[in-house]
């Protein structure tokens, strides 16, 4: 082999310069990128009135309010400390099987109307420009207005009840798993869906037998982890009358009822845990399975 031509001393000055040339301007742009984000933080906590001094003087209400809801659990008789603990368990687990309903029934129909809105907010399905902006402004309705004012909204017109957290958090949804659907949507391979559309098949039948086949294991994905985050929403539903678990914690937290307090969020806590769980397990069953074919 031949080999190769050493550089003159002045080609390799000149390369030796342009290479300190571009990593000096590529560290003044990360330079000006942490300057410009530590200014914006700056500005923000001070707009926000974010006062560290003030966070570390109080630090100790926090601490002290942990302390006072810790379950009285002794070493001398636990099981009866326990009892006494969670008195209220037979309600509390009905009102937490109404928060899981809640939550189920919204992701269920919020996912419905969202699977049904990515196919038409898709730019490689839809050609009619007006049809996609329509279908994108009304998922971004959906997903920006908080589930919490819908819910505010929906107790003045309905009044309180489970209903109206289920619609809070359909309307949510639809607008979350239709932006991330519609994602997956525009990434698919577009090869089948151009065989079908030549073949004469009809904008349903492309849709039905060429997109569908390669979303859905993404689709229930994403459906997935959109129940699990409702659980957690479901349970702050019931802070504006919507039922379920949140307003029993609601009115423990407003009674001073520091043992139940504790014993709800233990509660809560550990069906979310079980929840994600079972949920991310799911998910990595789709996801294998996606990546085997």
């Amino acid at each position: 082999m031949r080999g190769l031509t050493p550089l003159s001393p002045e080609r390799e000055a000149a390369l030796s310069g342009l290479y300190a040339a571009a990593t000096g301007a590529a560290r003044r742009r990360t330079l000006a990128g942490f300057t410009l984000v530590a200014a914006l933080a700056l500005v923000a906590g001070l707009v926000a009135e974010v006062r560290p001094l003030v966070f570390a003087e109080n630090i100790g209400k926090f601490t002290a309010y942990i302390q006072q809801i810790l379950p009285p659990i002794s070493l001398e008789h636990p099981l009866e400390d326990v009892r006494a603990w969670y008195w209220g368990l037979p309600k509390w687990l009905g009102l937490l099987g109404e928060t899981l309903l809640m939550a189920y029934l919204g992701t269920l129909l919020g996912g419905l109307a969202g699977f049904a809105l990515s196919f038409v907010a898709a730019a490689n399905l839809v050609r009619s420009r007006l049809l996609r902006v329509g279908a994108k402004r009304l998922l971004e309705l959906c997903r920006t207005v908080p589930e919490v004012v819908f819910a505010l909204i929906f107790v003045i017109a309905f009044g309180l009840g489970p209903m109206v957290g289920v619609l809070a958090i359909a309307i949510h949804t639809t607008g979350a798993l239709g932006k991330l659907f519609s994602e997956v949507v525009e990434n698919i391979d577009m090869r089948p869906v151009e065989g079908l559309s030549a073949s004469g098949a009809t904008w349903v039948q492309t849709v039905r037998f060429a997109v569908l086949p390669q979303v859905l294991s993404n689709f229930a994905s994403y459906a997935l982890l959109r129940f699990e985050i409702n659980v957690r929403g479901a349970g702050v539903m019931g802070f504006v009358g919507a039922g379920g678990i949140g307003q029993e914690f609601l009115v423990a937290i407003r009674n001073f009822y520091y043992a139940d307090v504790s014993a709800i969020l233990v509660l809560i806590i550990l069906t979310v845990f079980c929840i994600d769980l079972a949920t991310e397990r799911v998910r990595h069953r789709l996801i294998g399975a996606e990546q085997a074919r």
